[in-house]
């Protein structure tokens, strides 16, 4: 599976200007090295934090914030040949802006995890584990 793995990555850097960007309020630099390695076949990631969204918006409001940050996503990856958007946060933003990205052409991916629960006996604590992306259909 590694070799597979490397094959893909080495296949895909023959388009010079790949590019992850990461909308979500988990910086790249915190991330586990086995999601960045990961990412890497996305191209270099270029951080977007993922807004705060006031729960008392309608759905107005959502579809104007959704249109502001597709513009922020298209000007990041103006002449880029290929651009993926790695989109984590509020649910009905994250539907909208899903949907507008698109329908621009451009790659939308989740990243999954596995939560672990470590139950001790006065307290519980919870972690969660990169396992893979995947693209939102």
């Amino acid at each position: 599976m590694e070799s597979m793995c490397r094959i893909d990555i080495e296949s895909r850097k023959k388009i010079k200007t790949l590019m992850l960007i990461n909308l979500s309020n988990h910086p790249y630099e915190l991330w586990s090295v086995k999601q960045q390695e990961a990412a890497a076949i996305y191209g270099t990631c270029v951080d977007l934090p993922f807004p705060p969204v006031d729960p008392e918006g309608d759905e107005t409001y959502i579809d104007q914030l959704a249109e502001s940050y597709v513009a922020k996503v298209l000007a990041i990856a103006k002449g880029k040949e290929e651009t993926t958007v790695h989109l984590m946060g509020e649910m009905t933003l994250t539907v909208a802006l899903v949907k507008k990205l698109q329908a621009a052409g451009i790659i939308c991916i989740a990243s999954t995890t596995q939560r672990i629960v470590y139950d001790g006996k006065t307290s519980k604590e919870e972690a969660f584990q990169f396992c893979r992306f995947r693209k939102y259909s």
